[in-house]
């Protein structure tokens, strides 16, 4: 049987067609402003060497830059911590991930991906799987690196650290020159090697599937589990697993990684929340009558007032991610503030 339409289905349209196109506008428009603005807003040390006299303008500026570049996708953010340790993490995590989904499919078949769950699982292997690769080519690339040059890099990261602490008010003439000249020569070498496509794609999968296991694990354990359990959905120990360990290992990961959260690229992971809702309504629409999840049915009045709410409920999902990554910054600096290195 075809899906049936009801007159207030169209308001369910239309809350979906309304989030995506608002997603993609945001999205548009403060990516754009990142690739127009990067050049000049994206080198935070000569900023703040700066600040004294240019007011707090350009900061502001930089914190809206999109700005990416390589190193920060492999490197820690821990001054004597290898990125080798993070790379660990990443083909720890993938493996693990990896088997518990193919343990999950071997129980029970492969219509498990009808669960927005399994999508969301995949998408953090695929973040993991890229970011290995990712963090293996960085650190590859940084063994074949000289001696020397390995010395410099350690030099300026440190000088960078330095200048973004009041001590940096009792340097002057000399110090300071021979430090914006190195700070110069090194923001050279990053605006050279951007992220590229693989980087940014590994930046925004990061912040899509952190608000989607957010969200996935919040719905499996305080809906799901305690309101629908019967028959067919009762909880084990791989559901648990796969509830448990999917924003355990983003959490480790985020404890190490130099990446970014901006608020803006909520619109990410609002997209792809979109996508799985319009594959469901087009299975429905081929005679697919199981709803793997009962808020999204069409076919009862309330439907309206449950996709309004789903749509509302992305904002604190995504916030509550937002909010972690912003304490680490605060609480590490705090704590650690000759050891941990601030993101952009």
């Amino acid at each position: 049987m075809a899906l049936v339409i009801y007159w207030y289905d169209f308001i369910c349209f239309a809350i979906v067609a309304g989030v995506i196109f608002l997603s993609l506008t945001v999205l548009l428009l403060k990516e754009g402003n990142g690739k127009r603005k990067d050049d000049q807003t994206i080198y935070e040390s000569l900023l703040v060497l700066h600040s004294d006299r240019d007011g707090f303008e350009d900061e502001g500026l930089l914190r809206r830059s999109g700005y990416l570049h390589s190193t920060q996708l492999w490197t820690t953010c821990w001054r004597r911590l290898h990125p080798a340790w993070l790379l660990a993490l990443r083909m720890l995590c993938t493996a693990l991930m990896v088997a518990l989904l193919l343990c999950d499919v071997g129980r029970y078949d492969a219509s498990i991906f009808l669960y927005y769950t399994e999508w969301t699982f995949a998408l953090v292997i695929v973040y993991f799987a890229l970011g290995t690769v990712i963090s293996a080519h960085g650190c590859w690339t940084c063994s074949k690196k000289p001696e020397y040059e390995e010395s410099d890099h350690l030099l300026k990261r440190n000088l960078e650290e330095c200048n973004k602490s009041s001590t940096t008010i009792s340097f002057r003439s000399n110090k300071i020159k021979g430090t914006i000249k190195l700070q110069s020569h090194q923001e050279q070498e990053e605006t050279e090697q951007r992220a590229g496509f693989w980087g940014c794609l590994m930046g925004t999968i990061y912040q899509t599937c952190a608000g989607a296991v957010i969200l996935t694990d919040l719905v499996f354990w305080f809906i799901l589990v305690p309101f629908l359990s019967n028959e067919h959905f009762r909880l084990n120990l791989l559901m648990g697993c796969m509830h448990t360990l999917n924003v355990v290992f983003l959490l480790l990961d985020t404890a190490l990684n130099r990446l970014s959260f901006p608020w803006f690229r909520l619109g990410y992971f609002v997209l792809w929340s979109c996508t799985y809702i319009i594959f469901q309504w087009v299975l429905h629409a081929c005679g697919f009558t199981w709803w793997p999840y009962p808020f999204l049915e069409l076919s009862t009045p309330w439907a309206p007032l449950w996709y309004f709410s789903l749509a509302v409920i992305h904002i604190p999902c995504y916030g509550i991610y937002a909010l972690v990554v912003k304490a680490k910054s605060d609480v590490f600096s705090r704590f650690f503030p000759s050891a941990y290195i601030r993101s952009n």
